[in-house]
């Protein structure tokens, strides 16, 4: 395995810009050694042979964990709109926030 691309403070203040975090020029580069040695973490993880292994969703067998299905009263939909701030078409209106300029 190869040794992975070296994190750079570009990187960083990118993955920052991506995640509209507003970071100080001091935080990004403290940020990017301590991203550098988790990747590095992982990095060595990620070279373990773990082909030996049995695959495991949990460390303990689970058997019906899950309760059944049943049908039960819900609350009535016009008592419960009627509580909301605002409704619109018999549904909960809120504000939006896809396309929203940041």
């Amino acid at each position: 395995m190869s040794d992975p691309t070296p994190l750079s403070a570009a990187d960083v203040a990118k993955v920052a810009v991506l995640a509209r975090l507003n970071l100080t020029d001091e935080e990004v580069e403290r940020f990017t050694g301590q991203l550098a040695s988790i990747l590095g973490h992982a990095a060595d993880l990620a070279a373990l042979d773990l082909s030996a292994l049995k695959v495991t969703e949990h460390p303990l067998e689970l058997i019906n964990v899950l309760r059944t299905d049943e049908v039960r009263p819900s609350l009535d939909r016009a008592e419960v709109l009627s509580q909301a701030p605002a409704v619109a078409d018999h549904r909960f209106l809120v504000p939006q926030i896809v396309g929203e300029e940041g």
